[in-house]
């Protein structure tokens, strides 16, 4: 057996499960993807990764087959991801180029589609005003990003926004599906002394609550995590799981025109949803590939049991064995 450097892969410390994908592995996958050069057909892109440029790509998809749109694209801020670089652009810029492909996305999309579409403070301003003008904007999700530096001249930056919409007034909201497990603090009883509104779960009291626009139950996903890729911007399964539960049936397809390492199609794989996902950088959509392909044995998703969503650090997902 190849140790890691005669394989290509990086020493690690023995509990980091950062995935990483070798030289071998990238020919691989690389054979599995797509590059559209004509219209295609649902059934030619239904589960599979798109290794093209969007803007090359997008025109040649199929009409109204998107139940659910998720859009996690460059902040407005200057990054490089891998060979590819985003440069910070002025307010208007940065919304002359969502729009860009906002209006050719929506296309895509049923008549009952539901758009989530990822942003930081500085990117809201313009997220907010391209949907505004395309879709019907419901809610803006802020959900606590944990991680994140100091800063001694500003506040520190640990949220991001999702912001929620829908192509009309017909949409799909499992509600029950995404509701959140809490810690019980105030632990009220009955006249019979039976708990009221809670239950009990081993010896600590939990209440099953309604999903909220502030999600501080969420763990960005880091070295020892088994999720956790060398992706710089890599969203967590559990934010993707409970989008793709609250928006979407069984067998619907769900579409990433920005996938990077896959998060939204393994999360969708997972829940029994069809999906489609578009990366530019041949890393990362093999990273993708292989995170599908572990996902055909390993449905488990941190903080989710199958049934409801559980707070962070909670006592009933860090004893159970399955994260």
């Amino acid at each position: 057996m190849l140790n890691n450097l005669e394989s290509g892969l990086k020493v690690k410390a023995p509990k980091n499960r950062t995935l990483e994908i070798t030289e071998k592995e990238k020919e691989k996958y690389s054979k599995l993807f797509l590059k559209l050069s004509s219209k295609a057909k649902v059934g030619e892109v239904k589960n599979k990764i798109i290794n093209q440029d969007l803007f090359e790509a997008v025109d040649l998809l199929p009409n109204k087959f998107v139940d659910l749109l998720f859009i996690d694209p460059p902040y407005n801020l200057s990054k490089s991801f891998n060979s590819n670089h985003f440069k910070e652009r002025s307010i208007q810029e940065y919304s002359d180029w969502i729009e860009s492909f906002i209006i050719k996305l929506k296309r895509t999309l049923k008549p009952n589609a539901s758009v989530y579409f990822c942003g930081d403070w500085k990117s809201s301003t313009s997220i907010h005003f391209i949907l505004d003008k395309h879709f019907k904007v419901r809610n803006r999700i802020t959900w606590e990003r944990e991680k994140g530096r100091g800063a001694k001249t500003n506040w520190k930056n640990n949220s991001e926004d999702i912001w929620f919409a829908t192509m009309c007034n017909e949409y799909i909201f499992n509600v029950d599906d995404v509701k959140l497990k809490r810690k019980v603090l105030a632990p009220y009883k009955n006249d019979n002394g039976d708990p009221k509104d809670w239950s009990k779960v081993g010896k600590e009291g939990f209440r099953l609550t309604f999903p909220s626009n502030i999600w501080n139950d969420i763990s960005v996903p880091f070295w020892s995590m088994k999720e956790n890729t060398e992706h710089p911007t890599q969203k967590p399964e559990k934010l993707l799981a409970k989008i793709i539960l609250a928006s979407t049936k069984k067998n619907q397809m769900v579409f990433d025109p920005f996938s990077g390492s896959g998060t939204t199609m393994v999360v969708a794989k997972k829940l029994k949803r069809n999906y489609l996902g578009i990366e530019i950088d041949n890393t990362f959509a093999c990273l993708a590939q292989k995170r599908l392909e572990m996902a055909t044995d390993d449905n488990c998703i941190q903080g989710y049991d199958g049934e409801v969503f559980w707070e962070r650090n909670t006592f009933q997902y860090l004893n159970n064995g399955k994260n």
